[in-house]
């Protein structure tokens, strides 16, 4: 029988905690200080630990380090909305999972279940073999087989199982959304929906409908009632995109709502319950909207709980060629054609510096694709169609120029380099059209139309 430690100080929860692991055939213990924790861990090591980092002789966090070695048990946090910091450094330390009290039975019953299992089946459908299993050229929805990537998949094993919300962070083109929607699909809520939203391509007046949705006659325009993405993926997840896009507004009434779990309609009166897990991409130097103010730093904490960076293609030794036969494969596929590439046609591929990274790569394959009959070649690679125009900046950057003068630069530099072309411009950036709108609005700069030739 599978054992498990209650780590609680008060006596009811702790009753009620021992009878929901013993429903799912747990032996239970408890404790209910740090000296009586010690003192059980010293007897045996359990496999499951529901660990109250609040205790009468100090804080659960102090036992993380006593779970060491290479049985180290599965450990969920309990905690309440005042340590939610703490709960992330357990997770951090290698916890599984927190939860926020009071304690949902359902939630942990799935928690308690996957532990049980020692490792979240696969979706139906899918042939990667189990969870655990790493130095593999696929994981999930991504192809790579790089140290860097293996990495990530690391990162996403530990962190799919869980609840906790992730922030992905990596240049435009790298994949984002394709790690995203790889911890969903790893995750317990992979049967639910799977949206995306983001923030910088919709406009400031709409993107609150599109997160929490409206009545009809909130506003001009509402004719029926709309229902937003915490609606529609309720029960699964919720990638929001350019999250440091999102006027600063709305991200106090995010932070609430993550704080919270519901939300009002726009135009509404009556709490909807929510339950999403929230992952958050931004292609930006966090640290950097955070000094300039356009990231609320509470909300910052709240979603960075697991932190998850997306190296760029140049820095994946071997993933070039990977890559470049997957989508090739991908092409080939549905047509029931057989086009490949040649030997020097990949070492073509490989000797580039990708400043689009993946995405890039792929337009290249693709448009290659079309023109070969059979073989493609180095003359079917136009690397230039896909990458960023070198531009000469009036001043070279100095040392100790802050990240956010940098990007000012680089931005009216391109704009100029294009005359004024601002969609031209975005596409080169790797940035939405609305999001270069917004840095010129922030910059004061004057919006003149462009030239053309």
């Amino acid at each position: 029988m599978r054992e498990a430690l209650i780590i609680e100080d008060e006596p009811n929860e702790r009753l009620g905690l021992s009878a929901l692991l013993d429903a799912e055939g747990f032996r239970t213990r408890t404790a209910d200080s740090l000296a009586s924790a010690r003192w059980r861990l010293a007897e045996t090591v359990p496999e499951l630990v529901l660990l109250d980092l609040s205790l009468p002789d100090g804080s659960g966090l102090e036992l993380m380090d006593d779970f060491g070695g290479s049985s180290r048990p599965d450990i969920i946090v309990l905690t309440g909305h005042a340590t939610v910091e703490s709960a992330v450094q357990a997770i951090r330390a290698g916890a599984r999972d927190y939860l926020v009290k009071p304690i949902e039975p359902p939630r942990l019953r799935d928690l308690v279940l996957a532990v049980a299992s020692r490792m979240a089946p696969l979706p139906s459908g899918t042939s990667d073999g189990p969870v655990r299993r790493v130095g593999r050229t696929r994981f999930g929805h991504l192809v790579g087989a790089s140290r860097a990537m293996q990495e990530v998949y690391r990162l996403i094993e530990r962190a799919a199982p869980t609840d906790a919300p992730v922030l992905v962070q990596g240049e435009s083109g790298t994949g984002k959304e394709v790690v995203a929607h790889t911890i969903h699909d790893r995750s317990l809520r992979r049967g639910k929906p799977f949206l995306a939203l983001n923030c910088g391509a919709v406009s400031p007046n709409l993107i609150e409908s599109e997160l929490f949705g409206h009545e009809r006659g909130s506003f001009t325009g509402a004719i029926q009632q709309h229902q937003g993405h915490f609606e529609r993926a309720c029960g699964g997840t919720l990638l929001l995109d350019e999250i440091t896009e999102m006027p600063l507004a709305l991200q106090t009434k995010l932070l609430r709502v993550l704080e919270s779990k519901t939300f009002l309609r726009v135009g509404g009166e009556r709490p909807i319950a929510t339950d999403v897990r929230i992952v958050a991409a931004s292609n930006r130097s966090v640290a950097a909207v955070l000094r300039d103010g356009q990231l609320r730093e509470d909300l910052y904490y709240r979603l960075s709980v697991f932190p998850v960076t997306v190296p760029p293609l140049r820095e994946r030794e071997g993933d070039v060629s990977l890559l470049a036969r997957y989508f090739l494969q991908r092409m080939n596929e549905p047509r029931q054609t057989r086009k490949r590439l040649t030997e020097a046609a990949v070492r073509q591929l490989e000797a580039h510096a990708w400043p689009g990274n993946v995405r890039e790569l792929r337009n290249v394959v693709e448009r290659a694709f079309i023109l070969a009959a059979d073989d493609i070649d180095i003359t079917m690679l136009d690397m230039e169609a896909g990458e960023s125009p070198r531009l000469r900046l009036d001043k070279p950057f100095a040392i100790g120029a802050s990240v956010g003068d940098m990007e000012r630069r680089l931005i009216l530099a391109t704009l100029d380099h294009f005359g004024g072309d601002k969609r031209q411009a975005a596409q080169v950036l790797g940035v939405s059209l609305k999001t270069l709108y917004n840095r010129l609005h922030a910059y004061h700069y004057k919006l003149r139309p462009c030239r053309r030739g």
